[in-house]
């Protein structure tokens, strides 16, 4: 059971950070580069690519920091 709970923990630190990071980036993509920015589907993966990437590094960070506390 307690496996379970550290990954319910990390999958709701993913959605989380995944989807401030997102909000926060989208809205900043769009005020530099244009809304077309985003329709491209090259810029599409690209968005999307970093935003795993900063979830995923702040999900580590997250457990790690909980597995010294």
């Amino acid at each position: 059971m307690e496996k379970m709970s550290v990954i319910a923990i990390a999958l709701v630190t993913f959605l989380v950070i995944n989807f401030l990071y997102s909000k926060v980036l989208r809205v900043y993509v769009k005020k530099e580069f244009g809304k077309k920015w985003l329709t491209i589907w090259g810029n599409k993966v690209y968005f999307w690519q970093s935003s795993i990437f900063v979830s995923s590094a702040g999900t580590f960070l997250v457990m790690y920091l909980f597995r010294m506390f």
